[in-house]
């Protein structure tokens, strides 16, 4: 079972979408990012987005929701299907493209382009986004082929309450 498995993940067949908060607005709403990952030359607790060496990398994104309607550009819900699977791959591409997750503490520099949208003060957005103790991403949906039977399964996941009130609370923000 663990070769037929490991064998549907290196062929990149084994489907995989992931549900990320994430601070402004990805323009345009779907795409892909590409560039290869591996170890910050800067800091080598990091993945970065690499010009040379690392693997390849490739992330589809759509832009499912935007957030803080009193607030353009604040934030916005986007779900990511990845093509490949490398360490930290969402939160890499993601921040990458200057839309980092919200409470990430590695990846994520924080509600930079959101603090404009916010009337210039971080202070400003709501306790319970300000101290999001984690990560705003999940994972959404697997799907790959049963080992034994060949017959493609999917599995699903509901969106953790601590992610729903993220959302719900920048929703009205």
């Amino acid at each position: 079972a663990h070769d037929r498995l490991s064998a549907q993940f290196a062929a990149r067949s084994v489907g995989r979408v992931y549900r990320a908060v994430v601070w402004g607005v990805p323009v345009p709403a779907r795409g892909d990012i590409t560039g290869n990952i591996g170890r910050s030359p800067r800091n080598r607790k990091q993945m970065a987005v690499l010009k040379r060496g690392g693997k390849k990398a490739l992330t589809h994104y759509e832009m499912s929701k935007e957030l803080g309607p009193g607030h353009p550009g604040l934030a916005s819900v986007v779900d990511c299907r990845l093509a490949t699977g490398r360490t930290h791959q969402v939160r890499v591409h993601m921040a990458a493209i200057s839309h980092p997750l919200i409470g990430d503490p590695l990846y994520g520099r924080g509600p930079r382009g959101a603090s404009r949208g916010a009337g210039g003060s971080v202070s400003q957005l709501p306790l319970l986004v300000r101290e999001f103790s984690r990560q705003a991403l999940h994972a959404r949906a697997l799907a790959f082929c049963h080992p034994r039977t060949g017959k493609r399964i999917e599995f699903s996941s509901h969106l953790p309450e601590d992610i729903r009130g993220l959302i719900s609370c920048l929703d009205l923000f």
